[in-house]
């Protein structure tokens, strides 16, 4: 068994403001897809450079943030619908907590398509430029987790497990770190690898789509199910469901795609 290195979920206090390492690294995510996407040949086609750039930045920033939320609120709390109905703040309060991937993937994708429509802009060339750099983002969520001690895996006796302060003193598995190293670094080394390829317009998207919704699927396996959910059909979690959605979406719009010029 691997110590827990407990790390301040908060970098700085002052008063009731508090900046804190989850925050801080969506800041980071989103710096990271500014750097990457303007260092892409396609970016500068297309004219994604600048303010253009920053645009598309704050568009999708703004559809993730606001899709997370609410993603969390529909797929992992409607069963304590009647509580958010009762306190309607807390559907925007998202420094308690509550953000959800698929949420703000809906929510991201929204953004995105509003900026191009605005700018007249081709979506799937765009979301190609742009899905190259999601895996960071992600893998550094999932480090913000893992430094909050939150969405943490299954009891297991791997020499690598861990005791979480809110895991009920038992060894568990460090799922974020899982999720961190496959749906973070390997996919985005997949996608960084591709990325010069001449395939049709999208299908670095499916790529993304169909890369992150398996590797999520298998984690789920050691990841410990949402309590107010539990297992869903009696051996699969939410997060399980909606990744096979992303697999299955990954599929069909591979086979819509636009036939390539060359590949």
């Amino acid at each position: 068994m691997i110590p827990f290195p407990r790390i301040n979920p908060n970098i700085i206090e002052v008063g009731p403001l508090k900046l804190r390492w989850y925050g801080l690294m969506y800041v980071l995510g989103f710096l990271a897809a500014y750097f990457l996407t303007s260092r892409q040949e396609r970016a500068r086609r297309l004219g994604l450079k600048g303010g253009s750039l920053q645009d598309l930045i704050f568009y999708l920033a703004l559809g993730l943030i606001l899709g997370a939320r609410l993603g969390y609120l529909l797929f992992y709390q409607f069963p304590n619908y009647q509580y958010y109905l009762e306190r309607p703040l807390e559907i925007i309060a998202i420094w308690h907590g509550g953000m959800s991937f698929h949420g703000g993937l809906i929510g991201a994708i929204l953004g995105g398509v509003i900026f191009c429509r605005r700018h007249g802009l081709p979506i799937l060339e765009v979301a190609d430029t742009i899905i190259v750099s999601a895996p960071v983002g992600i893998g550094l969520g999932r480090l913000g987790n893992f430094i909050n001690g939150e969405l943490f895996g299954r009891p297991s006796n791997v020499p690598w497990a861990m005791i979480f302060p809110d895991g009920g003193g038992v060894p568990r598995h460090p799922s974020q770190l899982y999720e961190a190293a496959l749906e973070g670094l390997v996919l985005f080394l997949i996608l960084w690898k591709l990325k010069d390829k001449n395939f049709r317009p999208g299908a670095l998207v499916c790529v993304f789509l169909g890369g992150y919704g398996a590797f999520r699927f298998l984690v789920e396996y050691v990841r410990e199910p949402d309590p107010q959910l539990g297992l869903l059909l009696g051996f699969l979690s939410m997060g399980q469901i909606l990744c096979l959605t992303m697999i299955v979406a990954a599929l069909i719009l591979w086979f819509l795609l636009p036939k390539s010029i060359d590949s």
